[in-house]
């Protein structure tokens, strides 16, 4: 075979090229995957119950999510799921900022009581704007700004999170029909518009502290999240 070698060199039976559109046709001969994808599932025992857990991910934005199933539904019943956002500091580090880590759990207790449901655990920190720029917003929520004030300094919208994958993710776990504990209308209205019908709403009015009532209140009046005023007092 004849290679030219200002174009192409014969290297262990492979053809490395150096021509610069060559490359590009080559490196771009791969198949595109779809942009959301299911990856496996397994067994995950919890202080709650047995769960499933079952892995998926964006291909564009390379980021990794779960999903906790919990007991069995036929494909028309309205299963009780939560949408939610990864949160270090509440989830892990049991911070009282955000209310994230009680509600966490409350979902997950919620479900065991309830006897099957689903939640759909998202990757996407601090409303979308990754772990060390939540950070970045703390320190400006401590010299004064408010949640939403914090984000837009640093650039962001207040709340730039994406629920496209949560569609696969219900779809692969046989759900058409939810009962949806958030207090979050966005996510009730995402869902709408990808085709899932949003029965019920329950809401989720857990661990407000003294530590993060200011937090609650800026989401409720500049977010629209629906939470019990009364509780805010």
């Amino acid at each position: 075979m004849y290679l030219n070698t200002d174009v192409c060199v014969l290297v262990t039976g492979q053809i490395a090229c150096n021509f610069p559109l060559i490359k590009y046709v080559l490196q771009n001969m791969k198949p595109k995957l779809d942009q959301y994808q299911y990856v496996s599932s397994a067994k995950l025992p919890t202080h709650w119950g047995k769960f499933r857990i079952h892995g998926f991910i964006d291909n564009k934005l390379a980021q990794e999510h779960v999903a906790l199933s919990y007991g069995e539904w036929d494909a028309g019943d309205v299963v009780l799921i939560r949408i939610h956002s990864e949160c270090l500091t509440g989830d892990a580090l049991f911070s009282t900022r955000c209310d994230c880590g009680a509600q966490l759990e409350k979902a997950l207790e919620n479900i065991v009581q309830k006897g099957k449901g689903v939640l759909l655990y998202l990757r996407q920190e601090g409303r979308g704007i990754g772990l060390l720029n939540k950070i970045r917003a703390y320190q400006l929520q401590d010299e004064g700004m408010d949640t939403v004030e914090a984000n837009e300094h640093l650039g962001f919208d207040a709340d730039i999170r994406d629920y496209g994958i949560c569609k696969l993710m219900l779809d692969k776990l046989n759900i058409k029909n939810v009962n949806l504990m958030t207090n979050n209308p966005k996510k009730s209205l995402a869902l709408t518009n990808m085709g899932i019908n949003v029965a019920q709403r329950t809401p989720i009015d857990h661990g407000i502290t003294d530590d993060n009532r200011n937090y609650i209140r800026t989401k409720t009046e500049k977010l629209g999240h629906q939470f019990d005023k009364h509780l805010l007092k």
